[in-house]
């Protein structure tokens, strides 16, 4: 496989998606909205009277899984438009009829839908962090970002959700001829982080570093699962010849 060819293709789907306004555009103000949406019910909370000390950790550790639930979501309208979109608008076809490899297209396609949810999410989630510590550091009285908890959330939780994600896509984007449907199907990823976090405000689990590590090893496992799927559903022989 070269990389290099896959860059290229990456490169050219990059172009397409700041063309594309709505789906830049979202794919920026999601995660935006997040790192000045959880300060400002900091601050709100701080005007009533404030949360506890002994609170405020685990809260923000839920603060931070909502980043995760965004960027489940996010890589799907890139994926989707560079399969399904460009399908439809007659410019996959040319692609698909050079030398280039299935695991090349793929690549190439992946690097562009990964890249700008995890640059906007990561850009999001410092501006959360400056805000929080900014707002939280009266009651703590010390710094509570930068943290283990956020280290795996952004190192290790949140890369494998996009890479979930975007080999869901593909999955999806195999079976349907229309962008809209592609992103409804993709939408459905964030199910799972919803029940995850909505376990955690019910008490069934805590958002600790140890299950945080667990939910990264499954997630890798999903992701090696996918892959084989999503390498599989792939065909360049029926995406040219059975989709109408």
């Amino acid at each position: 496989m070269n990389l290099g060819t896959a860059w290229i293709i990456a490169s050219k789907d990059l172009k397409s998606v700041r063309r594309k306004k709505s789906i830049f555009i979202g794919v920026i103000l999601f995660p935006l909205l997040l790192a000045f949406l959880f300060p400002a019910v900091i601050a709100l909370e701080s005007r009533n009277g404030g949360i506890p000390a002994s609170f405020l950790p685990e809260l923000l550790n839920a603060f931070s899984f909502f980043f995760v639930i965004a960027v489940s979501t996010l890589p799907t309208a890139i994926a989707s438009y560079s399969i399904v979109g460009e399908k439809v608008e007659k410019s996959l076809e040319p692609l698909l009829a050079t030398p280039t490899t299935d695991r090349e297209i793929l690549l190439g396609k992946s690097i562009a839908a990964f890249l700008p949810p995890i640059l906007a999410t990561y850009a999001s989630a410092v501006i959360y962090m400056v805000l929080i510590d900014y707002l939280t550091y009266p009651t703590l009285g010390y710094l509570n970002y930068p943290n283990v908890s956020i280290g795996i959330i952004l190192l290790l939780v949140i890369p494998l959700t996009e890479i979930l994600s975007i080999e869901a896509s593909v999955i999806f984007s195999s079976r349907v001829n229309d962008v809209r449907a592609a992103n409804q199907l993709g939408g459905l990823m964030f199910i799972p982080f919803m029940i995850i976090y909505l376990a955690s405000e019910l008490g069934v689990i805590t958002l600790n570093n140890d299950n945080l590590l667990i939910i990264a090893g499954a997630l890798l496992l999903a992701d090696a699962a996918l892959f084989y799927f999503s390498s599989a559903t792939f065909r360049r022989e029926e995406i040219l010849t059975k989709w109408t």
